[in-house]
């Protein structure tokens, strides 16, 4: 089937990030490595996780590439966890991944496809992450990269290579793959198909038992849903500031530091003049005239260049040294010749002939030594306040590079050390969510995140202004909570979950009404549980695509079920039961709408791609055979989560 309607309300990852450049993403990878016992195929149960044909994937590769994923969630979620991660079949998903690459990578060069270095050697030198100053590739900043990451060049030519073989064998594939006009056709009248119906909520609240549970109960509720109730790694960071308050050097200026400036930057004080223009340039000498005349008669320049084609340009302030330069001398001149608000003389340049009016004239006289000193002693009182501080830096940090304590550089610059609560990833109070941590803790945060307890750091806060010594305080690992501190969260869970089950049993009896020619709204009203009416439901396709928001679930399955059918569907977080009936499907004709066919067809083109990407690789796949090593898999989860 074709993809795009099929998942027309939903989202997942789709084939694409499994074939992609993966070796764009391994600039972030973390290193790792795992060991294991056993055999597999005859490979030690430590070395690979799977076999595809001939090729190992490596247990390491396995984890770094787990640890890039979780890296990227947290990149919108601070504070996911690689247990959760796991908990979510992130795991599952990323070594599918792995062995749709390798098995794509595997198949094109069993059929001679080859991706040489020169190849290789143009990708690598494409990332931005690569360049130099000049804005070109680097050696060094390549190498220094990988050095960073802990990856060698061959991890990472190996990876762009197994991208590109990917990259080769699916263009062949999926090239020229067209859909017929009349097929595109039906799927735009789909767009604007009209749906009514019902939709009924069975909310698992209103079954739930009124007795609380027993321990063994919450015991057992508890053990088996512990995914629920992990929570995420917090910490405690000690800090202190300090800034301009905490020089204890001279920083005003003598007289013959003040004379030394004026002397050295003379031109700064002497008379200038800057100005601000309009300019017009055009081809030739007669329309530049003309213009002239016409705005001396009153018009204005903007409104005369529309009238002929061109448009104006603003112009400064700029000074006439300056304005030479990139004009001319005659130009420049001639610009600074006229008056305030006149119309200089047309003066023939390198682009064509210049019409200038003069805006705005900004004239500053000279100034002796005497009536420049204030400026000049607090230009120099701000360097030497921010050279001082920022000597001051640079010996705190040298002390954090020996090994100093935070508690002895605070002592010796007299400033607090402030303790935060325990925080999230994210800068929240973990106790209380809706505040933050302190504002001057900023970015560092994040650092806080990566370093081992009692280790300072030195941050800038605000640039040559405060600075911030730091130290993580506390580290709590991310782990499922103790049943005895959440036993009232998991009371209120089983209660929510034994009521979605008899929710259940209410849905499977309203289906059964309703099968017996019955509606939905008077099946609902039949059970002896107090519960909402079923509610009418009347929307076109396209009102819920245009929806600035995801789209309710309910209304996804409406727009994907058969007329005169009833279908169930199971609401988030044991919440309930929805059931969802629709009566009747009205659809338009869209002959006369070329662009929403057009889109249509661009829109199943894309899908019809991806759907033979998607059975291209489950062919490769079972072609060239897979084996999973179920222990080199457990071995790595429990690496990832720190079990031994």
């Amino acid at each position: 089937m074709i993809t795009f309607f099929r998942r027309i309300f939903a989202s997942k990852i789709g084939l694409a990030i499994t074939i992609g450049f993966i070796g764009l993403i391994a600039i972030a990878f973390a290193s790792a490595d795992v060991s294991g016992t056993g055999t597999f195929g005859g490979v030690s149960g430590g070395d690979s996780v799977a076999v595809v044909g001939d090729q190992k994937i490596p247990n390491a590769d396995f984890a770094r590439t787990a640890s890039s994923a979780l890296d990227q969630i947290r990149q919108n979620n601070p504070t996911a966890t690689m247990q959760a991660f796991i908990e979510q079949d992130g795991l599952d998903n990323v070594l599918d991944q792995l062995i749709d690459r390798f098995a794509i990578a595997g198949y094109a060069e069993k059929f001679g496809l080859r991706a040489g270095d020169n190849l290789v050697n143009n990708e690598i030198m494409q990332i931005p992450a690569f360049f130099g100053p000049d804005g070109s590739f680097s050696q060094s900043a390549y190498e220094g990269a990988l050095a960073q990451q802990g990856l060698s060049d061959a991890i990472v030519r190996q990876d762009f290579a197994r991208g590109l073989l990917a990259e080769q064998i699916e263009q062949a594939a999926t090239r020229g793959a067209a859909l017929p006009s009349k097929f595109a056709l039906r799927y735009a009248e789909l767009l604007g198909e009209r749906r009514k119906g019902s939709i009924a909520f069975l909310p698992s609240a209103a079954f739930a038992p009124k007795d609380d549970p027993t321990d063994e109960q919450i015991k057992t509720f508890y053990d088996e849903n512990r995914a629920r109730y992990i929570r995420p790694e917090r910490r405690t960071i000690r800090f202190a500031t300090f800034g301009m308050e905490n020089i204890d050097v001279r920083t005003a200026p003598t007289d013959a530091e003040i004379a030394k400036r004026y002397e050295d930057k003379r031109d700064e004080y002497s008379a200038s003049e800057e100005r601000t223009f309009t300019r017009l340039i055009v081809p030739t000498k007669e329309a530049a005239d003309s213009i002239k005349s016409r705005v001396d008669g009153g018009a204005s320049l903007a409104s005369v260049a529309e009238e002929a084609g061109f448009s104006t340009s603003e112009i400064g302030p700029v000074t006439k040294e300056a304005y030479t330069s990139e004009n001319s001398k005659a130009v420049a001149d001639a610009a600074f010749a006229a008056g305030r608000g006149a119309l200089a003389q047309p003066v023939q340049g390198a682009l064509g002939w210049h019409v200038v009016k003069v805006d705005k004239v900004d004239a500053k006289s000279a100034r002796s030594l005497a009536q420049a000193t204030p400026e000049i002693r607090e230009q120099l009182t701000s360097e030497m306040r921010i050279a001082a501080l920022a000597d001051l830096s640079a010996r705190i940090e040298e002390q954090v590079d020996e090994g100093t304590p935070l508690s002895k550089v605070a002592e010796d610059l007299d400033i607090k050390i402030t303790t935060t609560p325990a925080l999230t990833a994210d800068g929240r109070i973990y106790e209380s969510p809706q505040q933050t941590a302190p504002e001057q803790l900023g970015e560092t945060i994040a650092t806080a995140f990566q370093m081992d307890e009692g280790e300072p750091q030195l941050a800038e806060v605000t640039r040559g202004e405060m600075y911030i010594v730091f130290e993580v305080g506390e580290i709590t690992p991310s782990a499922t909570a103790p049943l005895d501190e959440i036993k009232d969260d998991v009371k209120s869970a089983w209660k929510r979950d034994s009521g979605a089950k008899l929710a259940k049993e209410a849905v499977d009896r309203v289906l059964k009404r309703v099968a017996e020619d019955g509606t939905l709204a008077a099946a609902v009203r039949k059970e002896e549980t107090n519960l909402p009416p079923a509610e009418s439901v009347n929307l076109t396709r396209d009102q819920i695509v245009n929806q600035q928001r995801q789209v309710p679930p309910p209304l996804a399955l409406l727009f994907s079920m058969a007329t005169g059918t009833t279908k169930p569907l199971e609401a988030a977080n044991d919440m309930g039961f929805f059931i969802v009936s629709l009566n009747d499907i009205e659809t338009r004709s869209m002959d006369d709408n070329e662009s929403l066919l057009e889109a249509t067809t661009n829109q199943l083109q894309t899908a019809l791609t991806a759907e033979y990407r998607e059975q291209l690789t489950r062919a490769i796949r079972e072609e060239l055979t897979v084996e999973r090593n179920e222990s080199a898999i457990e071995a790595v989860r429990k690496q990832l989560v720190g079990e031994s």
